[in-house]
């Protein structure tokens, strides 16, 4: 027998990373870290397929974490980055240097804005 213990679907052979097993009387389905030895009333599931997993109608999903495996970005570390993101392309208060211009008059090379595009005029002109 192979000790690698792979995916329970039909025709998957590849490598086991989660244990499914489903507590009737509650209607719910419980996915969790591999377990220790395999089971006859539990199934092994491969990566793919314990990512795409779904349970009848009625029915909830109980996805226990492996804290030993990787985390992956959360929804505020997202709006996080994203903010981040935003405040990068405000646009930054120069000063004008006495020149009196507009908010262009800052940088030479810029010609006109549209959004977050710049038309650039060329070094040489």
């Amino acid at each position: 027998m192979s000790p690698v213990r792979r995916c329970s679907r039909t025709a998957c052979g590849r490598p086991a990373v989660a244990t499914l097993t489903y507590v009737y009387a509650d209607s719910t389905a419980v996915l969790g870290p591999l377990a220790t030895y395999a089971e006859p009333h539990c199934y092994d599931l491969c990566a793919e397929h314990s990512e795409r997993l779904t349970a009848p109608r009625g029915w909830e999903v109980v996805r226990l974490s492996d804290p030993s495996a990787p985390t992956r970005p959360s929804g505020d570390d997202l709006e996080a980055l994203a903010n981040a993101v935003r405040e990068a392309a405000r646009p930054q208060d120069r000063g004008t240097g006495g020149r009196g211009g507009g908010p262009h008059a800052a940088d030479p090379m810029e010609v006109a804005r549209r959004g977050h595009l710049r038309v650039l005029r060329s070094p040489d002109s």
